[in-house]
């Protein structure tokens, strides 16, 4: 039980300091990129550029700040409950860390969409005309991109029946 307990408080702790440094990027970004030309990186690929995200990824759903609070809070639900189920394992501890990353990356964002109505974003590859983002964008990407492969190629289906309500009997 002292071993579960330390899964979670290790969860937990990973949560805060992520979501602190995501938080900390965007008051950066505020503080130095707002009502300013974009910090060139990298000229002509990479760029620092403010910009307030009102929608989803790519921003997509403008305004639907709601919908993406019942979101988040399903995220934050269906995680605690597969960290409550799962086994206080090492065996686990890479899929227990994509879970922290992912939750860390949505607390982030609601994080600002509940506080300012917008999300902060600020990175930009220019190269691509790829849509503008920030640290929690990154973790929530990062983190999906490597439990898909945890799912798929490291983990059997019957090392899930725990997160069955009935267990092993239907694995």
């Amino acid at each position: 039980m002292e071993r579960k307990y330390n899964h979670i408080l290790g969860f937990a702790a990973g949560i805060l300091c992520l979501t602190a440094l995501d938080q900390w990027t965007k008051k950066l970004a505020v503080k130095f990129l707002m009502g300013n030309s974009p910090c060139v990186l990298w000229d002509g690929v990479f760029e620092l550029f403010y910009s307030e995200n009102r929608g989803a990824a790519f921003g997509m759903l403008q305004g639907k700040q709601t919908f993406f609070f019942v979101i988040s809070v399903c995220v934050f639900a269906v995680i605690g409950y597969v960290m409550a189920k799962l086994p206080a394992a090492r065996r686990y501890l890479p899929l227990e860390m994509c879970l922290t990353v992912i939750c860390a990356g949505a607390a982030g964002n609601l994080i600002d969409r509940v506080s300012q109505g917008y999300v902060v974003d600020f990175l930009y590859f220019k190269l691509i005309d790829f849509p503008i983002f920030n640290v929690a964008d990154c973790y929530v990407t990062v983190a999906t991109a490597a439990l898909m492969i945890l799912l798929l190629w490291y983990y059997k289906d019957e090392e899930f029946a725990m997160l069955h309500p009935r267990g092993k009997e239907q694995a």
